[in-house]
């Protein structure tokens, strides 16, 4: 077995099988009709069979992984028409299309952060992103097919012991250097594990230890990180369509000191995330970094910093912190907008139990403040 074998991406030729096999996975195909975009043929004698025979018409000019992401790009492009009033990209002139870079983003998205970024990309002729992503979105063998043929690599968060959990870490490093060293390909990586569910984005020291591994007897880590061209990223959502799931976590997590998710949980927040109504979208694509400090944790702030720096404000989040009392209007808006975004946060937290509701505003607030 070639040593990346375990976490890579699919090669282009194993593209077109893969997308034969999730054509005949039932459940699969049951995920699709779930959805409600097949409502037409889901009720009809020989459904799946119907539906598996549709995708096979699809996908049989499919053979590379450049093939499978201009069919994707429609796919995402769908996503913004349907459900984002306007997607606005600044900083792509940063970019050398000839340079392999290191995307460290603020996180509100399960698929779609590192998909819009790889759109912009994909449409102004740079290559797109290996996207890591952790093991545990990867529990429906389907939902690991789809990603892995979109470039993304696996971070293991498995519960194992701490030598198999370090060489799983160790080999994610050794990708990330490979990538952008000897192929001259960019990787996007979230700044932590996991989403930022109560609006507050900051870069965790372990993330950036795990990108060190690797060389970290060998090149201090400001020395590492300046030869991966380090890019911030921050994206930002006017509305947030798993806003009322992020709530209910935050509040269960404080009442229990610990959160356990539903076996589907982060399948229904990846469905609400790509249909559900977004407002305005703002991508903000920093400049290389340069870091001078042999320290995880100023490095980590040196990061936080660039992406708080160019996260784009909405309404909604001058709304939030005026429904709380910590500001008196939203002075970078007309009164009109935030009396609007006002009026749509409160049709929000009548959905919830009151107790809920600070937790989905403080995922507004927290950026302004």
């Amino acid at each position: 077995m070639k040593k990346f074998d375990s976490i890579r991406p699919y090669h282009d030729d194993e593209v077109h099988q893969v997308l034969i096999n999730l054509s005949n996975n039932r459940r699969f195909l049951k995920m699709l009709f779930s959805t409600g975009r097949f409502n037409k043929i889901r009720y009809l004698p020989f459904s799946r069979k119907i539906l598996s025979l549709a995708i096979k018409t699809r996908i049989k000019n499919i053979k590379s992984v450049n093939e499978y992401q201009n069919a994707f790009e429609a796919v995402v492009s769908e996503v913004i028409n349907n459900s984002i009033k306007k997607f606005s990209v600044s900083g792509i002139k940063n970019l050398d299309s000839k340079k392999g870079y290191l995307f460290i983003a603020n996180h509100r998205d399960i698929t779609l952060d590192s998909a819009l970024l790889n759109l912009a990309l994909h449409q102004n002729k740079y290559k797109t992103t290996y996207n890591a992503v952790g093991n545990n979105l990867l529990s429906e063998e389907w939902a690991s097919d789809l990603m892995r043929l979109n470039k993304s690599f696996i971070i293991d968060r498995s519960d194992k012991s701490k030598r198999d959990i370090y060489k799983s870490l160790n080999l994610a490093s050794e990708f990330i250097f490979n990538t952008i060293i000897n192929k001259n390909e960019s990787i996007w990586i979230a700044q932590k594990q996991g989403r930022s569910k109560d609006g507050n984005d900051y870069t965790d020291p372990s993330v950036i230890k795990m990108i060190h591994l690797n060389a970290r007897k060998k090149l201090p880590i400001n020395d590492y990180l300046n030869s991966l061209n380090v890019i911030p990223v921050s994206i930002s959502y006017e509305k947030d369509p798993n806003d009322l799931l992020k709530a209910k976590e935050m509040y269960l997590t404080d009442l229990n000191q610990k959160y356990i998710k539903e076996r589907k949980e982060d399948m229904e927040s990846i469905f609400q995330g790509i249909n559900g109504y977004k407002g305005n979208v703002n991508l903000n694509i920093g400049e290389v970094m340069h870091f001078n400090n042999n320290s995880y944790e100023e490095c980590s702030d040196q990061i936080t910093h660039a992406i708080k720096q160019s996260y784009t404000l909405h309404p909604t989040n001058h709304a939030a912190a005026v429904i709380q009392g910590k500001l008196n209007h939203g002075a970078e808006y007309p009164p009109e907008e935030i009396n609007e975004a006002i009026d749509y946060l409160e049709g929000r937290m009548n959905l919830i139990p009151e107790d809920m509701r600070p937790y989905l505003l403080n995922q507004y607030s927290n950026s302004v403040l």
